[in-house]
């Protein structure tokens, strides 16, 4: 199999929910979301409507382009992730968008289920 590529500029899907939006492409191998997330976005208030359940039970791979967003776990542990890192946060976290810039992420774990009732 050659070089296989697309654009998230031009996606396969685009999910949209209160103050956020995932922008999904679908490769061969993995599917790939850029999430893009306003200030004042939170899992609990912006995305659990959607999916129910008492936190996010997506596991997520990610890479942070810009902004900050607070990950608080269901075990009680709590870490802020922003740009240049990369994280993984197992299922079973609320998270939010800290401050005034809009968070934008990479997933490539989480971004084929992601936000999808």
């Amino acid at each position: 199999m050659g070089v296989e590529k697309k654009s998230l500029d031009k996606p396969d899907e685009v999910r949209s929910f209160d103050r956020g939006q995932l922008a999904v492409v679908e490769l061969s191998a993995v599917t790939v979301g850029r999430t893009v997330l306003q200030p004042g976005w939170r899992w609990s208030q912006d995305v659990k409507p959607i999916v129910g359940g008492d936190s996010c039970r997506q596991a997520h791979t990610m890479y942070v382009l810009q902004g900050r967003m607070h990950v608080a776990m269901d075990d009680g542990t709590e870490e802020e992730i922003g740009p240049g890192d990369a994280a993984v946060l197992p299922p079973g976290h609320d998270a939010w968008v800290v401050g005034d810039q809009v968070f934008i992420a990479l997933d490539w774990s989480g971004a084929a289920t992601y936000a999808k009732p």
